[in-house]
């Protein structure tokens, strides 16, 4: 199985055509597995300034016909031309494939630095996933590993103690621009009830805002502040709500932006000051509302560009602790890819040993003498099947796999069966697990084994 990922986000595209890539965001892992089988696997990382689709493919071979059916459900679901599609993905496979999610999800490769945020919507990602039926098993460990290289970075660099995130940024923005930085004494209104708004009411708990209204298109505002503290907001009490507020924040995302004149008119007669943040994807607000007077706009490239710079040596180490974790990662990888080698071989000195136990007993039956030899010959197989096992992993690490494979053909004819995706565990090195059978079976007969030592003579 081979892994690779396609990725959009605000370092190589704009966020508008990463909303734009992003509409039908959920429904594009099963569409892709539906339609063609050269995936086997997918899983879509969908935030406020990235669209990653991440993917297994069966071998090096389906790797660009995976790529092409992934492509055409984006462009099924988003509207947009599939070459416009491609062109606005970077491909990544092998090991930058882990190094690029480990960085995502330590918030290396994030608009604020080591943002606390995306650890928890690389999770969630996963168990979307999961729950869908279309994440794999090297799907899962690959993301499973992202979550533990993220807590890693966490604890052992300085970027965890930091806990900067966008939505903390963001307020500290609105702050500065307010006449009065006290969030105490502030009216705000929060569009949304997702993960980002919901971050957002922590931030704003965090600072002492408690005059918080709630407004959910969808309706899920009473649930969401049931949980969370506030007030939710009837369609019928929102212009009213507008009109009061200091602070608007939008983390929706909906169809239904919110034009300029729409805040000029609630807000007809009002001297009141007012800071929008916009921190949905597809904007919450038509940007011209930072051309009305008396309101300030603050969105994610203001928040991109008004992030602090790490440490220098904290975000070298966090790219070390990065690197070696994918490192770490693709080995295994390749170890596992030689399982179905390893499997091969033992499968086949299986055949010739129970091949060869078939005349043994049909000459001497279920006697002791018969098990002596079966004990014997199981002794040699595991000698002789240690070193190649060894090897196997060794050529495994070294990226090698191809050479052991093509010399398994040619010696011995074996045709190695790709391991299917979910994981395969292979015994340790000297223990030949396939052949510890409790019993041979034989004509009917049942024949019980001692495997630790010799049977006694009668």
């Amino acid at each position: 199985m081979v892994l690779l990922s396609l990725v959009a986000t605000h370092s190589n595209v704009d966020l508008e055509t990463v909303a734009r890539l992003s509409v039908g965001a959920p429904q594009v892992p099963s569409a892709a597995l539906a339609e063609d089988r050269s995936v086997s696997g997918a899983v879509v990382l969908a935030t406020c300034n990235r669209f990653e689709i991440y993917a297994e493919a069966p071998s090096e071979d389906d790797v660009e016909a995976a790529r092409s059916a992934i492509v055409a459900a984006v462009s099924e679901y988003s509207g947009i031309p599939e070459q416009s599609v491609s062109s606005s993905f970077e491909t990544h496979t092998g090991q930058d494939v882990a190094e690029h999610l480990f960085a995502v999800g330590a918030g290396l490769d994030s608009a604020v630095i080591g943002e606390r945020e995306i650890a928890g919507q690389v999770r969630r990602a996963l168990i979307e996933a999961q729950g869908s039926g279309a994440a794999s098993g090297g799907l899962v460990r690959l993301f499973q590993a992202a979550s533990r290289t993220a807590k890693d970075v966490g604890a052992q660099t300085a970027l965890g103690s930091r806990g900067r995130s966008i939505v903390s940024v963001a307020l500290e923005l609105a702050g500065d621009l307010s006449e009065d930085a006290d969030w105490s004494a502030k009216t705000v209104v929060l569009f949304g009830t997702g993960a980002y708004a919901g971050a957002t009411m922590a931030a704003l708990k965090d600072k002492g805002c408690t005059d918080v209204s709630v407004f959910s298109s969808s309706g899920r505002a009473e649930a969401f502040v049931a949980t969370r503290g506030g007030t939710a907001l009837a369609a019928t009490d929102l212009p009213a709500a507008m009109r009061r507020a200091d602070v608007v924040i939008g983390c929706s995302g909906s169809d239904a932006r919110i034009d300029a004149a729409d805040i000029e008119r609630v807000r007809e007669g009002s001297a009141r000051p007012l800071v929008i943040i916009d921190l949905a994807l597809s904007h919450d607000f038509d940007p011209a509302v930072a051309t009305l007077d008396d309101v300030e706009l603050i969105t994610l490239e203001s928040v991109r560009a008004a992030a602090p710079e790490e440490q220098a040596d904290a975000l070298v180490q966090a790219g070390d602790l990065v690197r070696e974790a994918a490192r770490s990662f693709e080995e295994q990888q390749a170890t596992r890819a030689m399982n179905a080698a390893i499997v091969a071989l033992r499968q086949h000195t299986q055949t010739v040993l129970d091949a060869e136990m078939e005349r043994v007993r049909a000459q001497h039956g279920c006697t002791a003498a018969a098990e002596e030899v079966e004990f014997a010959l199981r002794r040699m197989v595991r000698q002789l099947l240690h070193v190649p096992t060894v090897r196997a992993r060794e050529l495994a690490a070294e990226g090698r796999q191809d050479e052991y494979t093509a010399a398994l053909e040619a010696l011995y004819g074996i045709d190695v069966v790709p391991a299917p995706s979910a994981a395969v565990t292979a015994p340790a090195a000297g223990a030949p697990a396939a052949l510890h059978a409790d019993h041979v079976h034989l004509d009917g007969a049942v024949c019980p084994v001692d495997h630790e030592r010799p049977a006694q003579s009668a």
